[in-house]
């Protein structure tokens, strides 16, 4: 377990300082691929991508055989 938060930490390290040290330029890239991903998953998820199989079926053993169906066919 030591060992694991050590590793952790090292890479926690790694790129904390890999910010810290970036240019303003990597800064504000970084910031705009963070917004577009705060768009492509939160956003869009909601408008575009709803639980089609929460709506249509109660349990999970018709979601699957609708998934299996589907994947079948």
């Amino acid at each position: 377990m030591k060992r694991i938060l050590s590793l952790l930490n090292r890479v926690f390290l790694f790129y904390y300082e890999g910010f810290r040290s970036m240019s303003q330029w990597g800064r504000r890239v970084w910031l705009i691929i963070l917004i577009k991903l705060f768009i492509m998953f939160a956003i869009l998820k909601i408008f575009f991508f709803t639980d089609f199989l929460d709506k249509k079926y109660d349990s999970d053993k018709e979601k699957s055989e609708y998934v299996r169906e589907q994947l079948i066919n």
